[in-house]
């Protein structure tokens, strides 16, 4: 029996797409892996992508090439197209550990030569600059909350008290704030990816999408170079603009986190999915087993289930069985960092000044209200003057406080994993509203499992909301 070996295909050595068609060889090759890359050139693996992944179609292959993308000063409203990939990986500049100066803002192209042009660079100057005043007397208060511990050093203080204020501080960033990101992701979803950029109706994310093709075809010149607009993509937009439009909803407070859809027998499917995985029976059996159990026993196999989780363990991918759909109201800010729960299924809705914004509550508690309601007052007039031209460029001037819909559909084991994370000591106060509330709503209607999810002893989304919100949706 030959032994068993593990190396490396190392993209040092080789090209991305050598190493790809190295991999999709060995279906058909005796060869090993290391001596079918040594016979392969650059010109050759062109080759055979042109004729197995362009003509028929085997894109798989082209998951075997993964490119490192470093994607500098553009807007966080770009970001989130660029971060719109479910299966690639990212990393983005922090408004929680950095700070902006006040011209880290993008102007659109689309305003280039218009009326609105200098008004709408004001009003970001305007936004950017009341966030730099806001951090000293939000400071201040922080660290009248917080003094230094006996023997904390300036340094580590301020790392400690430096998210506290610059959390709140942030409410008053604009989409438009410039932002740097690293993106990972393989070949198939590169090239998907730039078809959605290249058919966005944002002229800068167009742009993008055309600067990474031309990046990325240094590395895999054969899998992007087809990367263009997709029709089908701008048209059904165009299609559907006009038919959600019913007039603005008037915000029910009570509303902003609301469990639309679930299944009321998710907890039964997904224990007999489990019997199901480790037993002989089949589906139907399993599920009849589990049905006719008595209570006592059905709580049972939710503690064999998932009793034995620690903080780390990812749940068996049997609670995928049952999900969640939620229409959620939040805040932009909290938006930036739900969305990268991309293993969900998220629904935005365009980012608009219409639907009312947060205070929170240390910038009220810093005397810093009026001015902070100033600047997101004048946003809101210059998102309605742009929203004249163009709606979706209008966006570059949200500040981070103002209110978003999001439609999401998760299963249990995404809401186990989003929940605990997001509801942590260490995470932003807006995101851990969202995270307890969602955690809540699934223990109200799946109480079997939900007393599993791990979360802050003693917080509850209204507890969080008292603490750290002067007003929300």
């Amino acid at each position: 029996m030959p032994p068993r070996q593990i190396y490396l295909l190392s993209p040092k050595e080789l090209s991305p797409e050598t190493i790809a068609v190295a991999f999709a060889k060995t279906s058909h090759s005796p060869e090993s892996l290391r001596e079918i890359a040594v016979g392969l050139s650059d010109k050759s693996s062109a080759e055979f992508h042109e004729k197995w992944v362009v003509g028929y179609g085997h894109a798989s292959v082209a998951e075997h090439a993964v490119l490192h993308l470093a994607i500098e000063n553009v807007s966080r409203l770009a970001v989130e197209s660029i971060e719109s990939n479910r299966l690639a990986s990212y990393t983005e500049k922090s408004t929680r550990y950095q700070k902006w100066g006040r011209e880290d803002f993008y102007i659109p192209p689309e305003l280039k030569g218009h009326l609105l042009r200098e008004s709408y660079i004001q009003t970001c100057r305007l936004l950017f600059d009341t966030y730099a005043k806001s951090l000293a007397p939000v400071r201040k208060l922080i660290e009248r909350q917080s003094p230094p511990r006996p023997g904390e050093t300036e340094e580590a203080y301020d790392r400690r008290v430096r998210s506290q204020y610059v959390d709140s501080c942030r409410f008053l960033l604009p989409a438009a704030s410039l932002a740097n990101l690293g993106m990972t992701a393989n070949a198939r979803v590169l090239e998907n990816a730039i078809r959605k950029m290249r058919s966005h109706p944002l002229a800068e994310v167009r742009q993008i999408g055309d600067e990474i093709k031309l990046v990325a075809q240094g590395e895999v010149p054969t899998w992007v170079k087809y990367a263009e607009a997709v029709s089908y993509l701008i048209e059904t937009g165009k299609d559907f603009k006009h038919k959600g439009h019913k007039g603005h909803q008037e915000i029910n407070k009570g509303d902003w986190c609301m469990l639309i859809d679930y299944d009321s027998d998710g907890e039964t499917k997904v224990l007999a999915a489990v019997l199901y995985r480790f037993g002989s029976m089949t589906y139907a059996q399993a599920l009849q087993t589990v049905r006719s159990a008595p209570e006592p026993e059905r709580v049972q196999l939710a503690e064999s289930l998932l009793g034995r989780l620690s903080r780390y363990d990812a749940p068996l991918r049997e609670l995928e069985h049952t999900c969640y759909t939620f229409d959620l109201l939040l805040d932009q800010g909290a938006y930036a960092e739900f969305k990268r729960h991309r293993m969900m299924t998220q629904t935005p809705q365009a980012l608009t000044a219409r639907l009312g914004y947060a205070l929170p509550r240390r910038i009220a508690e810093a005397g810093f209200e009026v001015p902070y309601r100033s600047a997101l007052q004048a946003a809101a007039e210059m998102y309605e003057r742009m929203a004249d031209l163009n709606q979706h460029v209008a966006a570059y001037i949200i500040p981070n406080g103002f209110n978003r819909r999001v439609l999401f559909t998760m299963n249990l084991r995404e809401a186990f994993a989003f929940c605990q994370l997001r509801a942590a000591a260490n995470a932003h106060f807006s995101i851990r509203r969202v995270a307890l509330h969602v955690a809540e709503e699934i223990h109200r209607v799946h109480p079997l499992f939900a007393k599993y999810i791990k979360l802050p002893e003693g917080e509850t989304s209204k507890s969080i909301e008292v603490e750290y919100f002067a007003a929300c949706a």
